[in-house]
């Protein structure tokens, strides 16, 4: 079973900062892209940013100059750098990630989706 649990989400002041993590668990054999998305209250899920398994990034226009993606392979782990945090920014954030894995005997590729962590910038 693939599981991806995000972590660091909370109330932030505008202009401020935050860092969100993602780890992924299980019989991992390979991640390939890793992305984060987020979606805002009455809004659709957008794409935020997204990472090749060699480094490769793009981000969307909303956000450049303001967010970074990175990954740890030997960890697993994608995180969102958010800095100059803006009150649109307020969403909960989600973080997908393209795994083969081994489940019950059986190698399985698909794409898996973390829980969602609210970020909410407000003065």
């Amino acid at each position: 079973q693939v599981q991806l649990v995000e972590s660091g989400g909370g109330l932030v002041q505008p202009e401020g900062s935050l860092r969100l993590s993602c780890k992924v668990s299980g019989i991992i054999l390979s991640i390939y892209d890793m992305g984060w998305y987020r979606q805002a209250p009455g809004a659709e899920r957008e794409l935020v940013a997204t990472i090749t398994s060699g480094g490769s990034t793009s981000c969307s226009d909303s956000v450049k100059g303001r967010f970074t993606i990175s990954r740890d392979n030997t960890k697993s782990t994608v995180y969102l750098q958010m800095n100059s945090l803006k009150p649109e920014d307020t969403a909960v954030y989600y973080c997908n990630a393209d795994v083969r894995s081994r489940q019950g005997g059986v190698i399985k590729r698909s794409t898996y989706w973390g829980q969602g962590t609210q970020v909410t910038v407000s003065s």
